[in-house]
């Protein structure tokens, strides 16, 4: 059996560092045999490659590269509380997407964070999903991304 780093290694990715909370809150947090991550926005280096409303400035196309990007940040968190590799199955991905009036492709866009799950974790990353469109998420995000697991 593949461990998830090896998978990761695999298929090219290297999990970012940990992005610092914006407000008073941790990053993740384990109850039991499931860990629960905050809200992660879609940083690379410390900034948000594109901000603004999807269906607006922002392209669903976009979008989704960007619930990638948030969904490597959920995975980051949960590595550094208790190791990627102890993760045995994704439970449920939240989406928010801040959407343009008239928008209503949010599930599209989020399957940028679904998609890398099941890449990651195959049948272990089928999981519940939430798909939410939202008028404003903190600091301009386009989108953010939340995970629940079960790990170990």
């Amino acid at each position: 059996m593949t461990t998830t780093s090896a998978r990761l290694a695999e298929l090219g990715i290297t999990l970012p560092s940990v992005a610092a909370p914006l407000a008073a809150y941790v990053p993740a947090v384990r109850s039991g045999s499931h860990v629960y991550t905050s809200g992660q926005l879609p940083f690379v280096d410390g900034a948000l490659p594109a901000s603004g409303k999807v269906g607006g400035a922002v392209t669903a196309e976009q979008a989704k590269d960007l619930a990638r990007i948030a969904a490597l940040n959920a995975l980051a968190a949960i590595d550094a509380l208790v190791g990627i590799d102890s993760v045995r199955r994704i439970v449920k991905v939240v989406g928010f997407v801040a959407s343009a009036e008239g928008f209503t492709g949010q599930p599209a866009v989020i399957n940028g964070a679904s998609e890398l799950l099941g890449e990651i974790f195959g049948d272990a990353g089928k999981h519940a999903r939430s798909a939410v469109g939202v008028a404003e998420l903190p600091i301009g995000s386009p989108v953010e991304v939340e995970l629940q697991v079960e790990v170990d």
